[in-house]
């Protein structure tokens, strides 16, 4: 009976929820990080001193960190139990969110499962109820259980009126039933299911005051603590940061800047970069086996770990470091020299490569009919380090279809021959794209260097690319080049951090926050790090704006 009062307490307030969240945005669902979404019509406050924010229900990826913070849960539920996220490019794009029946029903079947398996392990059990009870009815032990574990889970002080609200699970679940077999957990495990399908653990719900300004909030310091560690960890705030939140630490830059530095040094923000940068260029999800993606995550989480925490100094070395880490049979799948010791940094000296974009893991990406495609390379290219918007195909285009005749031409050029046909209804968007992709063609979608077409020694590769109006280049080493010297790839990566961070693309009114954290980033030797504390202790991560309607 109560599992079922509070699911529908949960359902009718995730649907009430969705009325606030997505409005905004186009809902038009692409995995295209310049596609749309973000509140409509001009801020109510100025995004130099406020960034419009909505409520935001927590990724799979989020949740299931959460969970396991809060529950020891490891068997990932969210990933087991709830449809996928869409990625645009990333996975908390808030304008996009929509609560439905289908949610709050596979919510409630992951809310059982958690709470079930929690009570089925007594380790566990036991350490986050925290007391040993008496018997089926002690009501103080019950509430010395929900007092700690309530805070923890909605992320904020609870009234003794909150843990109220749950105190007539024991008396349920403590009944003389002989159909039943209820006892003290029992209770728990109730308790438990509630509040992991309660919108206050689900969502962000961002309280504060009114700020100085009609629209401006004030955040408190328990949600700056929940801004602060689900950018940083992708979790819910540890005992530490609570307790910097209660002592009101966050409420200051300096307070905030200090924990920020603490909370880059554990291994959770290490895993967040590597997720924020698989998202962004693409490599979430690349067609390989299980070995090589595993060596292709080693290499590429290596750089991002070097650049941005171990030797922390300019990020633009992300994409011209000259060396890469590997083992044995990752060098050897490259050509490159074997490490000392069977792992470690070798030189792409003579290889044409150059930071990340000389890493399988990016030439992967982006890959179509099991080959590189020059065209969705060089959309990579565009959309994802360059920050461009490239138009889709028109309706009546099967962009999954070659244009008619292409196949009859042996060698991938001369395929692509109608996209270069300045008659053709193609060319337009297809010279800003293929010239990009064909300099990358020397490099498979295993990021092996070819010198012909995959099994067509006829067809050799001349390896030659163009940004049109930027230069051209031959390679990832000199691409990486083109896009650092011309001051694309540091101007977007503050793009798609800002994106990342608020949880929705930025929106036209917000070009001047963005044209001041690039020169704030360029000036600060692009250090990243630096930069990602410098925008935790700013004035306006303490504050949001409301949304306009």
């Amino acid at each position: 009976m109560f599992a079922r009062i509070f699911g529908t307490f949960a359902l009718g307030a995730l649907i009430a929820c969705s009325a606030q969240i997505g409005q905004t945005g186009d809902g038009s669902g692409s995995d295209d990080p310049s596609g749309g979404g973000g509140p409509a019509g001009p801020p109510v406050v100025d995004p130099l001193l406020a960034v419009e924010s909505g409520m935001r229900r927590l990724s799979q990826a989020e949740l299931d960190n959460t969970l396991f913070d809060l529950l020891g849960e490891a068997s990932a539920p969210a990933s087991r139990l709830l449809n996928e996220d869409e990625f645009r490019p990333f996975d908390n794009d808030y304008t996009i969110q929509q609560a439905s029946e289908a949610l709050i029903t596979s919510l409630e079947a992951l809310a059982e499962d958690v709470a079930d398996r929690l009570v089925a392990e007594p380790a566990r059990r036991d350490a986050v109820v925290g007391c040993t009870p008496s018997g089926a009815a002690d009501e103080a032990c019950f509430r010395s259980f929900l007092s700690d574990f309530l805070p923890r889970a909605f992320r904020r002080p609870v009234t003794s009126a909150d843990v109220d609200v749950y105190m007539p699970l024991l008396s349920f679940a403590s009944e003389d039933n002989s159909a039943v077999q209820n006892d003290f957990y029992t209770a728990v495990k109730l308790a438990v299911a509630a509040v992991v399908q309660d919108p206050e653990l689900l969502y962000r719900v961002e309280r504060g005051t009114t700020g100085s300004e009609e629209g401006l909030v004030e955040l408190d310091s328990y949600a700056i603590a929940s801004r602060m560690s689900y950018l940083l960890w992708a979790s819910m705030p540890d005992d530490v940061l609570f307790a910097a939140a209660e002592a009101g630490r966050l409420d200051t830059p300096d307070g905030r800047r200090a924990e920020a530095a603490r909370m880059l040094e554990d291994p959770k923000a290490r895993d967040q970069l590597h997720r924020f940068h698989a998202m962004w260029l693409g490599y979430r999800s690349i067609p390989h086996g299980p070995e090589l993606v595993s060596a292709f995550n080693r290499e590429t989480s290596a750089l991002i770990d070097r650049v941005v925490l171990d030797e922390p100094g300019s990020y633009l070395r992300l994409f011209t470091m000259d060396e890469t880490f590997v083992d044995v049979a990752l060098a050897d799948h490259y050509g490159l020299p074997r490490p000392d010791g069977g792992e470690g940094w070798v030189s792409y000296a003579g290889s044409g490569r150059a930071g990340i974009l000389g890493h399988g893991a990016l030439l992967a990406a982006f890959s179509k009919f099991e080959d590189t495609s020059p065209t969705q390379r060089g959309i990579l290219v565009r959309t994802r380090l360059m920050c461009e918007t490239v138009p889709r195909p028109p309706p009546e285009v099967d962009a999954d279809q070659p244009p008619e005749g292409a196949m009859d031409a042996v060698c991938k050029y001369e395929r692509y021959a109608e996209h270069r046909d300045q008659s053709s209804s193609c060319a337009g968007c297809h010279s800003l794209v293929d010239p990009i992709g064909f300099g990358l063609e020397n490099f498979d979608m295993a990021g092996r260097y070819r010198e012909y077409d995959d099994g067509l020694p006829e067809c050799t590769i001349q390896g030659q690319g163009e940004i049109v109006g930027i230069g051209e280049f031959s390679g990832p080493a000199e691409l990486s080049g083109l896009l650092v010297d011309n001051g694309y790839v540091d101007a977007c990566a503050v793009r798609q951090f800002l994106s990342f961070a608020i949880g929705r693309e930025p929106t036209e009114y917000e070009e001047a926050l963005l044209a001041e954290m690039v020169e704030s980033f360029r000036s600060g030797n692009h250090d990243f790090k630096a930069f990602i504390i410098d925008f935790i202790a700013s004035e306006r991560f303490g504050r949001r704006g409301e949304e306009g309607v």
